[in-house]
């Protein structure tokens, strides 16, 4: 088999490693005080007042969601575009994910359709930040205050980006980051609750250790016995001090991580823009593009089929992925809710393509993906006949 090209691949150095050590060997491995140190950094890199770490994003949204009173008989508006984590959290909380189709050229929540959506029972309104792009929050902020809705982002693959010169993390009630391997940075697995509530902020802390009202940590460093009480039902949805310092060296370098792959992604786009059948990555005027994934589309008019073009980058030694999922289409929500019809969302899941993109890629690699993707698209031209 042929050395692949990875989709993704995530940057570590002797800094991760060291500080993982470092933390096994001092003997406090849960929840501690490295998480708690990442935990600052987080809240202060994003401008948030608190950021509490917990096992991945999937619980993230579903703490967050518990936070704000979301469950039983309440809808949540999310995209179906996304990672199928977004709407399981939703039913995770009791409540249902009524699905909103996106923008055909960010691929996030048209909130021009959320209005026609919402009903008496919506509480929440779910915006994902695809692919590394923020959604258009004010929009999507002016319809929450006109029904009175909270607003909970799925800001999985957005660590570093923003809105408007205002890093994603402070915007609304609850913000819920990933650090899975496959995002900018990671903790292995993990995820963050970013908010600036401090009630909020309490009962995430308490629900992510079991309902506990005073974590292991300070209970241990107490000068006098405590005694821990439990008076909410909680989950086991905590983050290790392992993880907690690998994740404190990935903040380090996160600004420069996020700039190699904005260079990366701007040699992709320039590379590809003489193709009329391939549409590169669109960035709207109040958010730059953080690439966590490099996403094309491919149009109509292609030589090629997507499925074609993967199998052909397979076999010369490049990983591709499809696009983002369609949650809406999968048999768990078909049988749950029936077919809803989603067009914009439907045709971007089954036309887009992710490319090759991390950090530590270098050019060779690089010039391989798109000399490779440019002969595989383009029609060999058919000798003529005698």
């Amino acid at each position: 088999m042929k050395t692949m090209i990875p989709v993704a691949k995530p940057y570590f150095t002797e800094e991760e490693e060291r500080a993982a050590a470092l933390a096994i060997r001092s003997g406090w491995v849960v929840q501690g005080p490295r998480v708690l140190e990442f935990e600052k950094m987080v809240a202060d890199y994003v401008g948030a007042r608190y950021a509490l770490a917990t096992s991945n994003c999937t619980t993230a949204l579903h703490l967050a969601l518990l936070a704000l009173g979301i469950g039983a008989g309440d809808e949540v508006l999310v995209p179906s575009y996304s990672f199928i984590a977004s709407a399981n959290s939703i039913l995770h909380a009791g409540a249902t994910p009524v699905f909103v189709d996106i923008d055909a050229r960010t691929y996030n929540m048209d909130a021009d359709l959320l209005e026609e959506k919402i009903t008496p029972r919506t509480r929440a309104i779910m915006p994902v930040h695809q692919i590394g792009l923020a959604a258009d929050l004010d929009a999507i902020h002016a319809v929450a205050r006109k029904h009175n809705l909270v607003v909970i982002e799925d800001a999985a693959t957005i660590i570093g980006g923003d809105y408007k010169g205002k890093k994603i993390g402070a915007h609304s009630e609850a913000v819920c980051f990933s650090f899975h391997p496959r995002k900018a940075i990671t903790t292995g697995e993990g995820g963050m609750v970013t908010t600036n509530n401090p009630e909020i902020a309490q009962k995430i802390e308490m629900t992510r250790s079991h309902g506990a009202n005073v974590s292991d940590f300070a209970r241990h460093g107490a000068d006098k016995v405590v005694i821990e009480e439990y008076p909410v039902l909680g989950y086991n949805y905590r983050l290790t001090d392992i993880q907690g310092a690998v994740g404190v060296e990935q903040m380090k370098k996160l600004d420069w991580i996020l700039a190699r792959r904005i260079e990366i992604g701007t040699r992709y786009n320039q590379a590809f823009a003489d193709l009329d059948f391939i549409e590169t990555p669109y960035e709207p005027p109040y958010a730059k593009h953080t690439y966590q994934s490099y996403c094309l589309r491919i149009a109509h008019n292609s030589p090629k089929t997507r499925g074609e073009i993967m199998a052909e980058m397979q076999a010369e030694g490049i990983a591709t992925r499809r696009g983002v999922m369609a949650a809406h289409l999968e048999a768990l929500y078909v049988n749950r809710m029936g077919r809803v019809a989603l067009p914009v969302t439907e045709e971007a899941t089954q036309s887009t393509l992710l490319l090759p993109i991390y950090a530590q890629m270098t050019e060779q690699e690089q010039t391989t993906v798109i000399e490779t993707l440019r002969r595989v698209v383009t029609p060999t031209k058919q000798p003529v006949g005698v």
